[in-house]
């Protein structure tokens, strides 16, 4: 008798470490049963949405699903990066994934835990982690190319006790309903000096922080553009040492760019089983989609563009999490995913046709998201290019 192959995890997704196959599933199933029914209502933000929010995350704490990855001190579970790395995709299958489960201030959390004052961690950290209070992270300036940071021309200035902060940033996620935003600002120097710049951490209760605006991301919100005017920020708030802030924030950006591809291969997962699903039970001239050469052409690239991008993502999660060099790694896998969640996202609607552009599927988002990842943390250009001067730099 020939023996029966252990099933395959989907889409090439190597095997959970320490046996935690069932733990991803009960991540996936969370956000498939839980999270993505009440999209809508997150989607459109308010105190419903809120209430929402509220609601599921308590909902993931009584099912033990709570911050996985953030430290045990603090009220996670301290889950390593080379497991969690396993979960993060099943959370990003929604946007709200990781703000349902509680894994979205990791990069806060660690910053602030590795690099905060002793107030300030005394103050914000188990706050942020249990999900009472939100932080947010603004780096680039409403007039400069978020591509150079040196160019940062938001300034703080010593004043007694503290510093005063003047300057404008825009692109900061969650900034409209945050509680506590670090901002990039220069505190010597001039702009292109990058030894000049710091971290400051900055309550959106104080004097001065105000929301300008929302901004649209192609229709849809989340991205804001903020203003600091003569905002005090005491000197215990500043974040590092003064001249840091770019050796702290690459730090959080290499943890950042892996955890975005972990989550954009979760989202491509969940459009290519909608196409799939779409193809099977749609049928047209006499019989499925599935039997047109065309629509099984878009099912293959995309399962292909799937299979050969994962092992690039976790190659880089993996080599960070053993704190190797992961430039090379990353700008890869940045780009493979940005691109892989565009084209997946894409060949899902046109599989679905006119029913992809409208509201009653995920697919319009999603392909929003694929586009503005080849944005987001840096355009596609900027990681190719470092990642090729590197390589031709390299002893042949």
């Amino acid at each position: 008798m020939k023996p029966q192959e252990p099933p395959a995890a989907p889409y090439g997704l190597p095997a959970c470490p320490d046996g935690r196959a069932a733990l991803r599933e009960q991540v996936a199933a969370f956000v498939r049963e839980r999270v993505v029914p009440s999209e809508a209502v997150l989607d459109a933000g308010g105190p419903p949405a809120r209430d929402t929010l509220v609601r599921l995350q308590d909902e993931a704490r009584q099912a033990g699903l709570w911050a996985l990855p953030l430290p045990v001190e603090l009220g996670g579970r301290g889950m390593p990066l080379g497991d969690y790395a396993h979960l993060a995709e099943a959370e990003g299958a929604s946007d709200h994934g990781p703000a349902a489960l509680g894994s979205a201030p990791l990069l806060d959390v660690l910053m602030l835990q590795r690099h905060g004052s002793a107030a300030v961690r005394d103050t914000w950290l188990k706050r942020i982690t249990a999900g009472e209070a939100r932080a947010c992270y603004a780096m680039t300036d409403a007039d400069s190319p978020g591509t150079d940071p040196a160019a940062t021309t938001a300034r703080a200035v010593p004043d007694g006790d503290g510093w005063r902060l003047h300057g404008r940033k825009w692109f900061t996620s969650g900034a409209g309903d945050a509680d506590l935003v670090t901002v990039m600002a220069r505190t010597d120097g001039a702009p292109g000096d990058r030894d000049g710049l710091s971290l400051l951490l900055v309550p959106t209760s104080t004097p001065g922080f105000r929301v300008v605006r929302e901004l649209p991301v192609l229709g849809a919100g989340g991205q804001w553009e903020i203003e600091f005017d003569d905002v005090h920020v005491p000197a215990d708030h500043l974040v590092g040492d003064r001249g840091t802030a770019l050796r702290i924030a690459g730090e959080r950006l290499r943890l950042g760019r892996v955890l975005r591809c972990l989550r954009w291969l979760g989202q491509a997962e969940r459009a290519y089983e909608l196409m799939c699903e779409r193809a099977r039970i749609r049928v047209q001239g006499g019989g499925p989609l599935a039997d047109r050469q065309l629509v099984q052409q878009l099912v293959f690239d995309s399962l292909l563009a799937i299979r050969t991008t994962r092992p690039l993502v976790y190659e880089a999660a993996g080599r960070l999490a053993a704190g190797l060099d992961t430039r090379t790694e990353t700008g890869l896998a940045k780009v493979a995913a940005a691109r892989m969640l565009q084209q997946v996202a894409d060949a899902a609607i046109q599989v679905h046709g006119a029913a992809g552009l409208g509201p009653d599927t995920p697919l319009p988002a999603l392909f929003r998201a694929g586009r503005a990842a080849r944005l987001l943390d840096g355009p596609d250009e900027l990681h190719i290019s470092a990642v090729a001067r590197r390589v031709l730099r390299a002893p042949s």
